[in-house]
């Protein structure tokens, strides 16, 4: 495998009697009935912090706890993403999302996997596995082959044939974002279980009595969350099923209280990981049940391990190894300490964060840091602290560290999470962490180029030249893709020793190393306003239009320039939906930060075509222009 990562070597549960079907994967259905179940209980938007089990400010949990009794606690497990589509993605496919074009929530189009590859439920349900999933399917790939046996609010593992194993999929949406988007007046006013008195609030969120209560009325769902688990567990029980099942507890991604989902911290990347191991298959695990494992687990390994422990080849496209099953050295996954996470677009939010935790060191590359992080998202904005947190930044009611969401954010930040697990303290400038930063910052670039990181390209780009093969296109423009990381890579480096590459960079023949430079220049801000010049050229006559965008962008964050003129044009000309989506992004930007240039963009300056209902769009629209003829 390609991946540097990857390190697999294959172990086949099964050695007698089995045979390898079209796929190539193995399988046993002579000994069908000594084969593990396995039940896959999600829940959705919440982070390990909300559970006591992994953090002393949770929810008790005890129908989750009693997983644990019987299986392990993994305290170190992340999705790679933090928002929905993106992470069940990484989940089914076991591949890095950067890697195979499924990076954008939500996406602009389902775009096909890796060639040969399926979502791992197929090759179970290939083995004879019956697959089943309740309810939710939210991806960004084509899956590839048939998965599900069944997938509806009523899918269950009870519709089987005698005997047949399973792997069954839950999701529970009682923890989900949108149960904070209650009225204001339900503060104060509708009683919670927890008590707003006692709850934690982040340091990095105002204390106030809206985050206090926002923050009992989630613990009160995650408790409910525990309830329906236990139903499920109950459910087993009864079927006699227990002794035969592996059973994962976790959730989809972090989240849910601001600066969560949708961001590559701690609080929207580290999830709550606990497993059964069933009494019949426990000589599989070389871990006694019980146990805590620390090393480091992330979605692209859940696949993988799940297959390992049916005894099913993982198929050579898959980045990730498994973490459990036969072959794996547990001592061996005990010292795993690294996980790569990425962002990217959060429906019509744009940004590009890549980040690279080893041990409790973690640095964040934030490759458009004047994205800040409270940048407009209409769906964010429903929730009642969102909006109390953006009005008290407006009022200059915060301190320090309750303002970094609404700044400008470093172009590179290193945070030691035992010392400060909130990522508040960047030791990005500290010479006492040189060493540490160093290091991680050559394993992300590393990592970002072996992939090759598609998000190289913008959207729009990928959405022209790569939606019918993007692992293919990635291939063939590897080199493409470091020289562009080489650029926007230019930002890391004192602007006097940036200059004069900047400027080459700017006159470049390829339109991407032109689009790396003009955000390395926005990223430099005000100090690269003597390159204003060449930039302002760009805006007016560049034969690419996001190139032109992103100088018009550069012009207005700076104050070197009016954008206006460019934005609406851009926009009045572009025939693609993405394209606008990007444009977009820019104009609500300079408007709401601290350029503070309104471009009176309405919905008449779009296309039609291109605002369609519910679309990214349209929800900027809605923000830009609220009054509809």
């Amino acid at each position: 495998m390609r991946n540097i990562f990857k390190t697999l070597s294959v172990f086949l549960l099964f050695t007698t009697t089995g045979f390898a079907d079209e796929s190539g994967l193995v399988a046993n259905p002579e000994l069908e009935t000594a084969r593990p179940n396995v039940v896959f209980l999600v829940s959705e938007d919440n982070s390990k912090h909300y559970l006591k089990l992994f953090d002393e400010h949770g929810a008790e949990t005890p129908h989750i706890e009693s997983l644990a009794e019987s299986g392990l606690i993994f305290r170190n497990a992340f999705s790679n993403s933090p928002v929905c589509s993106v992470a069940r993605t990484t989940l089914a496919t076991g591949c890095y999302a950067a890697r195979i074009g499924t990076q954008f929530h939500r996406r602009s189009t389902m775009v096909p996997l890796p060639d040969g590859l399926k979502m791992f439920p197929a090759y179970l349900r290939d083995a004879g596995y019956y697959t089943s999933n309740r309810q939710k399917m939210d991806f960004n790939a084509i899956p590839g082959g048939e998965v599900w046996d069944q997938s509806s609010r009523n899918a269950t593992w009870r519709n089987r044939s005698d005997s047949q194993p399973f792997f069954h999929m839950q999701s529970f949406s009682q923890s989900h974002e949108g149960s904070l988007h209650f009225p204001e007046d339900n503060i104060g006013n509708k009683p919670t279980v927890a008590n707003p008195a006692d709850v934690f609030v982040f340091p990095f969120h105002p204390q106030t009595e809206t985050f206090a209560y926002t923050n009992a009325r989630y613990l009160d769902n995650i408790a409910t969350i525990d309830e329906k688990i236990g139903e499920v567990l109950d459910q087993l029980e009864a079927d006699g099923l227990m002794d035969d099942t592996f059973v994962f507890y976790f959730s989809d991604h972090g989240g849910v209280l601001p600066r969560g989902k949708g961001y590559v911290y701690e609080t929207g990347l580290h999830v709550p990981l606990v497993m059964h191991i069933p009494e019949n298959f426990r000589s599989l695990v070389e871990i006694e049940r019980g146990e805590e494992v620390s090393g480091f687990v992330s979605f692209i390994d859940f696949g993988p391990t799940v297959l390992n422990l049916c005894g099913i080849e993982t198929p050579e496209q898959i980045d990730g190894t498994p973490f459990l099953g036969p072959g794996v050295s547990m001592s061996e996954v005990q010292q795993r300490d690294e996980t790569f996470g990425y962002a990217d677009r959060f429906d019509e939010k744009y940004d590009l964060v890549r980040s690279l935790r080893k041990g409790n060191f973690k640095y964040m590359r934030n490759f458009t840091p004047f994205n800040y992080d409270g940048l407009q998202n209409n769906y964010r904005y429903r929730m009642a602290a969102y909006r109390e947190w953006r009005e008290l930044f407006e009022s200059g009611d915060l301190n320090e560290i309750q303002s970094q969401f609404f700044e400008v954010k470093p172009v590179e930040a290193l945070y030691d999470l035992e010392a400060d697990p909130y990522e508040t303290i960047n030791l990005i400038h500290d010479p006492q962490y040189a060493g540490e930063a160093d290091i991680l910052r050559r394993r992300l670039f590393e990592l970002m180029g072996e992939l090759p990181d598609l998000s190289l390209f913008p959207e729009s780009f990928l959405y022209a030249n790569a939606i019918e093969s993007p692992v293919e296109f990635g291939l063939e423009n590897k080199d493409q893709i470091r020289k562009l990381l080489e650029t926007a890579n230019l930002a890391l480096n004192d602007y006097s020793v940036a200059r004069l590459r900047l400027e080459d960079a700017l006159r470049d023949p390829d339109a991407m190393v032109r689009y790396w430079a003009v955000v390395a220049c926005s990223s430099f801000g005000r100090q690269a306003e003597d390159l204003s010049e060449h930039i302002s050229e760009l805006a007016s006559s560049d034969p690419s239009l996001v190139v032109r965008v992103r100088a018009a962008e550069f012009l207005g964050l700076t104050g070197t320039g009016d954008p206006v003129a460019v934005l609406r044009s851009a926009l009045a000309s572009t025939t693609s939906q993405v394209e606008a989506m990007e444009i977009l992004n820019t104009v609500v930007l300079l408007r709401d930060g601290a350029a503070q240039i309104d471009c009176e963009i309405k919905r008449a300056d779009v296309p039609a075509e291109l605002n369609q209902e519910r679309s990214d769009v349209e929800r900027r629209l809605d923000y830009l222009d609220p009054v509809r003829d």
